[in-house]
């Protein structure tokens, strides 16, 4: 979590929001399936507020594993949450939402789902606007490629944090399959499925070789 700001009257971002603008940062957060992303994301808001500062959720339009238009864990915690679609302007939804009030820190769940404009019009919000944007995503699909939304935050991100977990060898996970019905790993598909632990496994690169066949 990036330093709490503090409002300084002789040095304001350009979006007059009351924070100092070179402080404001592009995070991206990233790891495998089921890391404990949304339960950091989740936590992190919870922190700022707790020091009396508002936060602005977002996350995915499609992904109703929780509900629409809601960030929840595998824990059991969630909280209510904007929702971008692929067509969305992120520079100006981040505007409309600053009208309305101070934001201390933007919070943005399933990243990977952003488009590589969206995560440019992301990084001009924290320039332009001085507002620190924490992105939380996965870094591959389950066939080892990126995901355009985290290969744009890999390349402009101001700071970039894994978010570890492990394979069932006790090494670090970095790779995902997706089964089937069968219980077999997948090696074709469509890039985007919905899912959780009926469809995803993490695994060390090892073990995710063994598992497609490589």
């Amino acid at each position: 979590m990036p330093p709490p700001f503090v409002p300084s009257p002789g040095l304001r971002g350009a979006s007059g929001l009351g924070y100092t603008a070179g402080m404001a940062k592009l995070y991206f957060h990233y790891s495998t399936m089921n890391a404990g992303k949304s339960t950091s994301l989740l936590q992190a808001s919870h922190n700022y507020r707790e020091g009396g500062m508002r936060t602005y959720l977002i996350t995915a339009q499609f992904d109703l594993r929780a509900g629409e238009g809601r960030i929840a864990s595998r824990i059991g915690i969630g909280e209510p949450a904007d929702t971008f679609a692929p067509d969305d302007d992120m520079f100006a939804k981040l505007q409309q939402r600053f009208a309305k009030g101070t934001v201390a820190c933007v919070f943005i769940d399933e990243a990977q789902f952003l488009t590589k404009r969206q995560v440019w019009q992301l990084a001009q919000a924290v320039d332009d606007l001085g507002v620190p944007v924490m992105c939380y995503g996965l870094r591959v699909d389950f066939q080892g490629n990126l995901f355009p939304g985290s290969a744009a935050l890999l390349a402009w991100a101001d700071e970039m944090r894994e978010v570890r977990t492990i394979c069932h060898c006790g090494r670090k996970a970095t790779m995902v399959i997706r089964r089937g019905p069968d219980g077999r790993a997948l090696k074709d598909g469509e890039q985007v499925q919905i899912g959780g632990n009926e469809t995803y496994v993490s695994l060390c690169r090892r073990h995710w070789r063994e598992a497609v066949g490589d």
